[in-house]
């Protein structure tokens, strides 16, 4: 009886344990935990930016409250998308278009990350809580509706995707001025180079889905244009605050031409892309492109600790 009683203990236990598993499992893609981390990277990356000395508890404010809010817009973006997502083959095993989880679920999760990331933002400041909402109300109210209709998608989508690497400036800071302003356009034009790699690599998905992500709405010649153009754009604005006229926001002149490296190595990829016009260089820009922009915010923030802080 007593060896029984153990192995019934010992089975709702597994259960218990494989549930919750399940769970963390499916929570972690609905709201894309890996590019929800990324995000919340840069601004944590804009916080040491601008701050004059570390806060623990607004860092963790600031790290908890950006991965609920873009782990909200994502959970949205798919309970919007869930029957289109059923269509393409990278999407259809998410949670709810392969029914392993509810639209109904999907909603509380959304809503709940959703008011406790204002909630978070809210109490390093307000401002930072107006920029976390803005961010969230055009990526779910105005850019995904659009992705089905228009590939001016994409720019209204650059403007919560910049969002991030200015607000932890803004979260140190309490105010929007020119040095989160730089960090916005930094990360505004890096998104289109990026986005219409992805879109060029994952063109034929895409199209099943009905969603139009490349300028001309095809991989030709003016797509591969404006590719390179933007790419040229993200190189420019990311040196600019070495002429010294971004406030406080600063960069020597060997982080700028490291950064101005990184740059010429992602424009390489990009006219790669226009000579070959195939999947595999896009995807390698896709890849350059995370890369260029990682790399850039560690540069910043090593410049930033070796002029001010050592």
């Amino acid at each position: 009886m007593n060896i029984y009683v153990c192995k019934n203990f010992e089975l709702h236990n597994t259960i218990t344990r494989t549930v919750e598993i399940s769970w963390f499992s499916e929570f972690k893609t609905l709201t894309k935990h890996r590019l929800s981390l990324s995000v919340v990277f840069s601004s944590v990356a804009g916080y040491f930016l601008g701050a004059t000395e570390v806060n623990y508890s607004t860092l963790a404010l600031l790290f908890f409250g950006g991965y609920a809010m873009v782990g909200a817009s994502n959970a949205f973006n798919q309970i919007i998308e869930k029957d289109l997502d059923s269509l393409m083959k990278r999407t259809k095993n998410r949670p709810l278009p392969s029914g392993r989880m509810s639209t109904n679920n999907a909603w509380i999760i959304a809503t709940g990350l959703t008011l406790s990331g204002l909630f978070m933002l809210y109490i390093i400041n307000p401002i930072t809580a107006f920029f976390g909402g803005l961010s969230i109300f055009i990526y779910v109210a105005i850019y995904t509706p659009l992705k089905t209709k228009t590939p001016l998608s994409v720019f209204v989508g650059a403007f919560p995707g910049a969002i991030p690497f200015m607000l932890g400036w803004v979260a140190t800071s309490g105010h929007f001025g020119i040095e989160p302003g730089t960090l916005f356009m930094i990360q505004f034009f890096w998104q289109f180079p990026h986005f219409w790699a992805l879109g060029w690599w994952l063109y034929d998905d895409y199209k099943t889905g009905g969603f139009f992500m490349l300028p001309t709405g095809r991989r030709d010649t003016g797509t591969a244009t404006q590719i390179i153009l933007y790419t040229i754009w993200t190189l420019a604005v990311s040196i600019v605050p070495v002429f010294g006229i971004t406030g406080e926001l600063q960069l020597s002149y060997f982080s700028a031409g490291i950064v101005f490296i990184f740059g010429v190595a992602m424009l390489f990829f990009a006219i790669k892309l226009y000579r070959a016009r195939n999947t595999k260089s896009a995807k390698q820009l896709m890849l350059a492109s995370v890369s260029y922009i990682t790399l850039i915010q560690i540069v910043y923030v090593i410049d930033k600790i070796w002029r001010v802080w050592l």
